[in-house]
């Protein structure tokens, strides 16, 4: 059984005994979930290969998928890169949204962490968690901390801790339940190149926020339904070639956050020909023999009631945020109640929408509609 810890991010105090219980368990080489303001993450000591391995067990994950290390305090940079070579831009980026949602990959110092952890390369991606709890247990734990989401690989990513025990329960050692998350959706990843901001996986940081930091910024290794698409529902050659190759961020080779049920996305310049065409397709699964569901908004619930035997609104259109709030536990709601057939509605490809996109296409395996 894995063990379960209850804390209260508001009250969350250093001496708390469930908060040092799973720090000692860290230090000694368990694996132990914990909230951040992303999703809940499964961490390991980073240094520790055997540790580190226990994740990728865990998760049945890929070991050529690097991990994010976690830490509490900028001091501790200088222990994974050289921190007093870091450039200007990246110092920039830490000062604006370090604590939060955004990862940077930088050059790894040697030794630092287990191979493991960069799959090989001579990076480390890295981030500081803006969540109480996470900050308080990294920093009693007194190790980088390397934390994948703690879900069962390709699975939609876990916001609760129910969504962890779910997945992961008696395949890990511990989970610290600090509450839902917050932003909903993982970090934006981003590296550095002579000063020019490359956005590895699209995340709880805007683009719009970073440009307004560090001024230019290039997309790369994301597949977003407006970008570069050859044919219907597929990835354009290049954009597959990029996958193929070794990642330098988590989320950029495989396929994620998917549920059991076969999602299609559905995208258009037209509201009224989107909801036609969903509701026709959810017509023929019917008589098929499916058990169906739509991914929508507030705003859109009512068209599909009769049509749908599950709708779930991810959240409202006038609030992009709530929809990346709760599109995970979404996405894991059409499996607790067996929908085999689902189409979700595109989000406008702006802000954090395009972070949503990234994660719903990756969720449908790249099959998208457009109509």
């Amino acid at each position: 059984m894995t063990k379960v810890w209850i804390m209260n991010p508001q009250t969350i105090e250093a001496a708390d005994s469930g908060l040092q219980e799973a720090a000692r368990w860290l230090r000694e080489g368990k694996r132990v979930a914990f909230p951040t303001e992303t999703v809940y993450g499964l961490g390991a000591d980073a240094r520790s290969a055997e540790a580190v391995a226990g994740i990728f067990a865990a998760k049945g994950r890929p070991s050529d998928n690097p991990l994010i290390v976690h830490i509490a305090d900028r001091s501790q940079l200088g222990d994974l890169t050289d921190a007093d070579r870091l450039d200007e831009t990246s110092r920039r980026l830490m000062d604006a949204f370090w604590p939060g949602p955004l990862t940077l990959v930088l050059p790894a110092k040697p030794g630092a962490v287990a191979a493991n952890v960069t799959a090989g390369l001579p990076t480390v991606a890295v981030r500081m968690p803006d969540h109480p709890v996470a900050l308080r247990l990294i920093e009693a734990a007194g190790c980088p901390v390397a934390a994948p989401s703690a879900n069962r690989s390709g699975r939609p990513s876990p916001t609760r801790a129910s969504h962890v025990l779910a997945d992961l329960d008696g395949l890990i050692d511990g989970i610290v339940d600090g509450g839902p998350t917050g932003v909903g959706v993982e970090s934006t990843v981003v590296e550095v190149v002579d000063g020019i901001v490359h956005v590895l996986r699209p995340g709880g940081v805007s683009a719009e926020e970073l440009r307004r930091v560090a001024g230019r910024v290039e997309a790369r290794g994301e597949l977003s339904a407006a970008l570069a698409r050859s044919g219907e529902g597929r990835p354009s050659s290049g954009q597959l070639a990029e996958e193929e190759a070794a990642p330098k961020s988590p989320g950029m080779k495989y396929a994620h956050y998917a549920p059991r049920g076969r999602l299609t996305v559905v995208s258009g310049d037209s509201p009224d020909r989107i909801s036609a065409w969903i509701r026709e397709q959810l017509r023929k699964a019917s008589a098929e023999g499916e058990r169906t569901g739509v991914l929508t908004f507030e705003e859109h619930c009512e068209q599909y009631g009769s049509e749908a035997d599950v709708v779930v609104a991810a959240g409202s259109l006038q609030s992009p945020e709530t929809v990346a709030r709760n599109l995970y536990g979404a996405l894991r709601s059409f499996d607790e109640q067996n929908v085999t057939v689902i189409y979700a509605e595109a989000l406008e490809e702006e802000g954090i929408g395009l972070a949503v996109m990234n994660r719903l296409l990756k969720a449908a395996g790249h099959r998208i509609k457009l109509v």
